[in-house]
């Protein structure tokens, strides 16, 4: 597919492949574990064949989250670093709630919010394999105790909670700045969405001489 021409590229494909795997296992993991929280959700697990069938997979899929997480870590984790730029943004943040983005330091690739989105399933992540590794009683039921088991649970089950809470915070961020979906779903954004959202980011890529038009592109109409 060819795009607009003078665009800029954001996303390349395998960045976009891996947030979206990333993101289907997310919603997956969200829906089979909520079937299992309440007896209220529990219509959720026919989405999956049924109780044991959700009850079978949800550990599987977080295997794949957890592999898949892990590489968008290694491509971000240097432009999450947390800089003084970031506290700037965030004491500025009603400004940015009300766009009025020109009183706000300037943004490099990712923005506080997205860097505490980023830390925050750093975190969470591991925290949910690891305490489902303990309540998988397929195959760890023998080592632990209930009480351990229990205590797993509680955990697990707050740390999904939390995670779902920034997992609706993100999505309600990324559709709310008009063109962040476009920029993950066919990878590029326009340079007057860089220079208002990322100014740090797009001047980085004009002093690398990499805002130039692509050979696939076409003129915008």
């Amino acid at each position: 597919m060819t795009r607009p021409y003078g665009t800029l590229t954001r996303n390349s494909t395998v960045t976009r492949l891996n947030h979206w795997l990333t993101a289907g296992c997310f919603v997956l993991l969200m829906l089979s574990g909520l079937s299992m929280f309440d007896p209220l959700l529990f219509w959720l697990s026919s989405l999956f064949g049924g109780g044991e069938s959700a009850r079978a997979v949800h550990p599987w899929i977080g295997v794949v989250l957890l592999i898949s997480y892990a590489g968008l870590i290694i491509q971000f984790w240097r432009d999450n670093l947390w800089t003084k730029d970031d506290t700037a943004w965030t004491m500025a943040i009603d400004k940015v709630l009300e766009n009025k983005e020109e009183g706000v330091p300037e943004v490099a690739r990712f923005n506080a919010g997205q860097k505490f989105v980023f830390w925050s399933m750093a975190l969470l992540v591991p925290v949910l394999f690891f305490t489902g590794l303990v309540i998988w009683e397929y195959y760890f039921g023998t080592y632990t105790s209930i009480p351990t088991q229990r205590a797993a649970l509680l955990i697990h089950s707050l740390a999904a909670i939390a995670a779902i809470i920034i997992w609706i915070v993100h999505v309600y961020a990324a559709i709310w700045v008009r063109g962040s979906m476009r920029a993950m779903t066919q990878g590029w954004v326009t340079p007057g969405w860089a220079w208002r959202h990322h100014r740090k980011w797009f001047r980085s890529l004009a002093t690398t001489g990499s805002t130039g038009p692509r050979p696939n592109a076409t003129p915008r109409k």
